[in-house]
């Protein structure tokens, strides 16, 4: 709950520090004392739009500070640890708004956004009245408001859930589809490639090799014409080594004729034929190793100019032309097997969308009940507000062709004030007091189910007087058994029933005749009684008022 409010140099306070305690705390005073600023700061602290004419005048800026007391599991703990901020104690709000228009925000006295400011304060208040920006008037509210009433928060969440689970299998099955319908329109071009490429047959390193025997063979054919022609001067027709034979025959014949002159001659003309014939028979075996097959370098040239002209088409090295082969034919493989990919998603989104689709008519179905409940227990508030002959109705629409995180339903509070009209939506139908009654009773039915824990009534009994304003009083006080509430009110019925009563009042600054400033002060029984005494009687208070306001206050104890 609310239990500090400090409010510094906005309109017409100065220096204003407010302890507030739980139950149902009214605000009383003459009109204009200032009890619209005190609400127009606190919404300020809340998030509410800053405005640089909220400044006192002459001050250069105001500053409103509210702390909360919160128990450990309320949601605005969760929203302060998603935030990065510590969340050891009390919740401290802090707003400082400069007469120039600028402002700046402060979560537990650290920097903070003003959108973070509203989150919290959407949770942690409820202003009801001419301020109210976050209360029942909000139709997008009234679906949640509806499950809180019904217990219906578990069912939703579940919905919730289911809905998510389709639209994500629905994403899945879209970017599949559109994958394999990517791969469809290569798939005409994959399968002309992997033929080719199947039919070529590349092996990694195939091209170095080819490339080195075309070298080999072409260098053997330009040795072996030289070789040729070596075998042919020792082994053709004008071959030296027949008659250099024939000389070393002759020669040999005669050796004995003069002995020991040709013995060195014939000994070197021998080892000259050797030599020769040992050369021819090198030839021979060269010329064989040399043999030149112009068909096989053919062959050869062929395969190579094919692998590098596949490399040139594929723009890539002729060394990664079979990793790609193994790519593609995996790519249609993967078209294949995505085809029967998109059928299986098929079915699991269908059978998510059945599965949101059960789960989603089941809360309709409760929720349905529960609107019925729901107006059953705010009629029965309405004839003591004086609006017995109004109707209460919750309007809900279903469409299962538009679903949604929330379900199929739409669900807006309407309201008939006098038989024989058409319902409408309840802030357009309703007139100020109307609407006050309304938003009163349907707090009554939605104690303790989705109700922030301060609730802040403006003026809700502007309009009013005698039984009514005492429903008023008696229903705001069963709210405060349950909540913290705060009501501004010139009832005197309704301030009967307060458990604490704050009295707000304007007077001259110290110092400065043409100042005044507002003051609040919480007061004690005999005060209280004069105060609700001037309530009933004005501005003369009479024994007659003392009177009453003594049996009131004992009937609202």
């Amino acid at each position: 709950m609310l239990v500090h409010l400090s409010i510094r140099d906005i309109v017409l306070i100065e220096k204003l520090d407010l302890s507030l305690k739980d139950g149902l705390s009214v605000l009383t005073g003459e009109t204009g004392a200032g009890k619209s600023i005190l609400l127009d700061a606190l919404s300020l602290a809340l998030g509410g739009r800053g405005d640089g004419s909220l400044v006192r005048h002459g001050a250069k800026q105001g500053e409103v500070t509210a702390v909360f007391d919160l128990p450990g599991d309320h949601p605005a703990r969760s929203a302060l640890a998603a935030n990065g901020f510590e969340d050891d104690g009390d919740l401290i709000l802090r707003r400082v708004q400069g007469a120039d228009g600028r402002t700046r925000v402060f979560v537990n006295d650290r920097p903070a956004s003003v959108s973070l400011m509203r989150e919290l304060g959407a949770g942690l208040v409820e202003i009801h009245g001419q301020h109210d920006d976050r209360a029942l008037v909000d139709p997008e509210a009234h679906r949640e408001l509806l499950d809180a009433y019904g217990g219906l928060g578990a069912q939703a969440e579940a919905v919730a859930a289911a809905h998510a689970a389709w639209r994500q299998c629905e994403g899945e099955l879209a970017r599949h589809r559109a994958r394999v319908e990517a791969a469809a329109r290569e798939a005409d071009y994959l399968r002309a490639a992997v033929e080719e490429l199947s039919e070529l047959s590349p092996l990694a390193g195939e091209e170095e090799e080819l490339a080195e025997r075309r070298q080999t063979m072409m260098r053997s054919e330009k040795i072996a014409s030289d070789v040729n022609e070596a075998h042919e001067e020792l082994s053709g027709p004008a071959s030296a080594i027949p008659a250099l034979a024939g000389l070393l025959r002759r020669l040999d014949r005669r050796k004995d004729e003069l002995p020991g002159l040709l013995d060195e001659t014939l000994e070197r003309l021998d080892t000259a034929l050797d030599a020769l014939s040992d050369a021819q028979t090198s030839l021979e075996g060269a010329l064989r190793s040399l043999e030149f097959d112009p068909r096989a370098l053919e062959a050869t040239e062929e395969r190579l100019f094919a692998l590098r002209a596949a490399g040139r088409k594929y723009n890539l090295p002729v060394d990664e032309l079979p990793v790609l082969a193994e790519k593609m034919i995996a790519d249609l493989a993967d078209l294949d097997a995505g085809e029967e990919r998109v059928g299986a998603l098929e079915r699991e989104a269908a059978e998510r969308r059945a599965a949101f689709d059960r789960l989603a008519a089941e809360l309709s179905g409760q929720r349905r009940t529960t609107a019925r409940l729901l107006e059953g227990a705010v009629m029965a508030e309405l004839p003591d507000m004086k609006l017995e002959r109004a109707e209460f109705i919750v309007e809900m629409q279903s469409d299962p062709a538009r679903p949604t995180p929330a379900g199929i339903d739409t669900a807006e509070f309407f309201v008939r004030t006098n038989p024989g009209t058409r319902a409408g939506p309840m802030m357009k139908v309703a007139s100020g007091g109307e609407l006050s009654r309304f938003l009163l009773a349907l707090k009554v039915a939605l104690a303790d189910r989705g109700s922030a824990p301060t609730l802040v009534f403006d003026e809700i009994d502007t309009g009013v007087g005698g039984a009514v304003a005492d429903a008023i009083g008696r229903r705001l006080a069963k709210l405060g058994q349950g909540v913290q509430v705060l009501s501004v009110t010139h009832a005197p019925q309704v301030a009967a029933r307060a458990t604490t009563h704050l009295l707000i009042s304007k007077a001259a600054v110290a110092g400065g005749e043409d100042r005044l400033a507002t003051r609040v002060a919480e007061m004690d029984v005999p005060a209280r009684q004069e105060e609700i005494a001037r309530m009933l009687a004005g501005e003369h208070v009479t024994d007659e008022a003392r009177a009453a306001a003594a049996r009131l206050i004992g009937h609202g104890a």
